[in-house]
Order: C-alpha cells, then sequence, then structure tokens
C-alpha cells in the first residue's frame, strides 16, 4: 500500500497519510459479519454463506445498493488479527465458507489474516466476492489462499461502464482479471451440492441494456464454456442517485430479463443460476448494522 497499487486504478498514494479513489486507509474497515442465506444455491449450505461486508469500494455505482459502505464507508475498523478471529467465529458458527464481499482494495491485509486463521484450524472454503475491476498482479497474491471466485461482471461497453461506475477500461480489465481467476482455481468442483473450488460469474442485467447482457454471456460461455457457473440476476433496484440516469432509472422488465435467460439455454449454456420472483425489493439489502465485527466477550 505505499504506493499503493492494488487496483487498477493505481492511485499510487500512501494510504497511512492520504486517501485514493476507493477512499480506504490504512486499516481494515468492516461493516457487517453475517450468515447470508441469499447467496447462489451452491454457496449456503445448511446455514449460510459466510458474509464479510468491507467497506469502501473501488467503483462508484451510481446505483449501488450497499452504498452507505461502499460510498459512505460506514463499518469499523479492525486489525488483521481480528479479521483472523471473524474468520474462525464464522466457521463456528456453521457458515458454509468465508465471503469476502468487496475486499480487493484490502487483499494485502486480507491474505495476512487467512494464513494466520489457517494456522488456526479454519478449514472452509474461502470465496472472493468483487467487482472484477482487478489486477491480475493482485489476484497473484490469492494463489493457494482463495478456493472460488464470485467476480460481478458488469458491462462489456466501456461508455456505461464510464458513466454508471466511473471505471474506465472496465471489460477489458474485469475480463483479464477473470481468466486469472479461473486460471488460479481451474473449472468448478461441487461436493455434495456446495462448491468447494471455481468460479461464478455474475451479471446484474440493467433495464435498457439485455443486448448488453447477451454479449457477456456470449463471450464466457466462448472463453470458459462450462468450466465456469453463471448467474445471471434480475434485482436491479433503481436506488442510490438512478433517479438522475434515465437508462437505468426504472426497475428490470420480465421480457429483458427472460430475453437474456432464453439466449443463454439456446447457445447452450449448462451452468447457470437464474433468479425467480419479486428480487428487485430494497427489504434484500443488507442491514450494515456492524453485527459481528467487534471483538465479543467470550471469544469461541
Amino acid at each position: 500500500m505505499r504506493p499503493c497499487e492494488l487496483c487498477p486504478r493505481k492511485c499510487r498514494v500512501d494510504r497511512v497519510k492520504q486517501l485514493g479513489f476507493c477512499r480506504a486507509g490504512e486499516n481494515l474497515r468492516v461493516a457487517l459479519v453475517s450468515l447470508h442465506r441469499w447467496e447462489e444455491p451452491c454457496l449456503v449450505g445448511e446455514n449460510g454463506a459466510g458474509t464479510i461486508f468491507f467497506s469502501h469500494c473501488n467503483l462508484k455505482c451510481v446505483y449501488c445498493q450497499n452504498f452507505s459502505i461502499s460510498h459512505e464507508g460506514c463499518g469499523a475498523e479492525i486489525s488483521i488479527e481480528r479479521l483472523a478471529e471473524i474468520f474462525i467465529e464464522q466457521q463456528n458458527r456453521g457458515a458454509a465458507n468465508i465471503e469476502l464481499v468487496t475486499p480487493t482494495h484490502y487483499t494485502d491485509k486480507i491474505c495476512a489474516a487467512i494464513d494466520i486463521a489457517k494456522n488456526r484450524g479454519l478449514t472452509l472454503p474461502i470465496v472472493w466476492n468483487s467487482n472484477a475491476y482487478e489486477n491480475p498482479s493482485t489476484l497473484e497474491l490469492l494463489r493457494n489462499r482463495v478456493d472460488i471466485f464470485l467476480p460481478d461482471l458488469k458491462y462489456i461497453d466501456d461508455e456505461p461502464a464510464k458513466i454508471f461506475s466511473n471505471a474506465p477500461n472496465y471489460f477489458s480489465t474485469a475480463t483479464a482479471a477473470v481468466k486469472k481467476m479461473f486460471k488460479l482455481v481451474g473449472a468448478a468442483k461441487i461436493v455434495n451440492g456446495q462448491m468447494i473450488r471455481g468460479v461464478i460469474v455474475r451479471h446484474l442485467v440493467l433495464p435498457n441494456f439485455r443486448r448488453d447482457a447477451i454479449k457477456i454471456v456470449d463471450w464466457l460461455h466462448k472463453t470458459f464454456g462450462d468450466e465456469i457457473f453463471i448467474s445471471l440476476m434480475n434485482q436491479y433496484t433503481p436506488i442510490y442517485h438512478a433517479a438522475d440516469f434515465k437508462k437505468i432509472s426504472r426497475p428490470l422488465t420480465t421480457f429483458e430479463y427472460n430475453s437474456v435467460i432464453e439466449h443463454a439455454v439456446n447457445i447452450g449454456v449448462k451452468n447457470c443460476f437464474i433468479q425467480i420472483g419479486k428480487t428487485a425489493d430494497k427489504n434484500f439489502i443488507p442491514n450494515f448494522n456492524l453485527d459481528n465485527v467487534k471483538k465479543i466477550s467470550n471469544p469461541v
């Protein structure tokens, strides 16, 4: 972090002294530690994925449902040692895995915490849930540390990527990152219905961008075939600053979403998760209330 080049922006700031684009400082900042049951079925097990939501982000999505932590920095500072304890606590709660949500800007410290926790008996798969705007060189640090990559491939066209997420060269950057993720963990491996290794690429279908979504499905299928899973999401909710942008100021229609699913079926995609029912609901947004972040009085 001195200078910081963890993400493709390469701000090169000394985060001990100043903040870069993501606004993350020197120390880890976490907003919520939970058992999350609303992930892809192969990630939740009996009790839920062991999610850890990190504050700040290297994107500035105008429709971000987690804007209170990604943009506004809600959360509490913790040490590397405390993060390692949280990993063990999640394991003791019966989590299916350790899912690190928006972790890129803390990669170095997370790697240290993983090493500590594994030395103390952590055996759960580690899931890296990111926006795919990452450096392959940073991802290399995750070799033999992360088991499952869960990137969100957001755009195929750089214009909306700049307008909606302030992310220059998003597609070329993100696709290079996804290829690196696949290289690190290989083809998906499912045991007793649970993923223990592999890549699941999410795509949130945006209103007025169904053709872009179809192109993303095409690229994923052509590049990886059935060796990865695709997760097509219809949960887009026009919140935060979305109302200021006409194209994305409304919810997704059933036709838009179904047309992407139909295309995936027609080209032969087999490993694909879809969402059914009303998922575009603010009630699905986590309550970032710092649950389980601070050290408990009687550690497990």
